[in-house]
């Protein structure tokens, strides 16, 4: 894995404490996909101005002592797992977020994410 890479959320996202799920801005009350815990947080660090070496670099300042040895092949393969399931995109380079995606929905103005996810989805089309 290109650990130079950047990466950047694809969904939005709920913050309810420690839990971190993936919500529907249409169907907000619907059941959440709640994400295991480095799922979450991978997901609520994905601000596309980052790369995986520097997400490994913050991980291992989070334990007190050592980090455990394995820590970035771990951080790789969630990564991985989520870039496959397109929970999160890989860059070559920094990636601004639209505002529907750049903090969680609990602080989202919903009439503005809505609007500004419809207007990307009609640039798309």
């Amino acid at each position: 894995m290109n650990t130079k890479q950047y990466f950047y959320r694809n969904v939005i996202f709920s913050k309810q404490g420690k839990t971190i799920s993936i919500v529907d801005i249409h169907n907000p009350k619907n059941d959440k996909e709640e994400l295991d815990p480095w799922f979450g947080m991978v997901l609520q660090l994905a601000d596309g101005q980052h790369t995986i070496e520097q997400l490994t670099q913050f991980m291992a300042t989070q334990y007190s002592g050592m980090p455990p040895e394995n820590l970035p092949q771990t951080i790789n393969s969630v990564v991985e797992r989520m870039a496959d399931t397109r929970l999160i995109m890989l860059t070559e380079e920094p990636t601004e977020l639209p505002y529907y995606l750049s903090m969680p929905y609990e602080l989202l103005d919903i009439e503005k994410a809505k609007a500004a996810l419809a207007e990307d989805r009609a640039d798309i089309n």
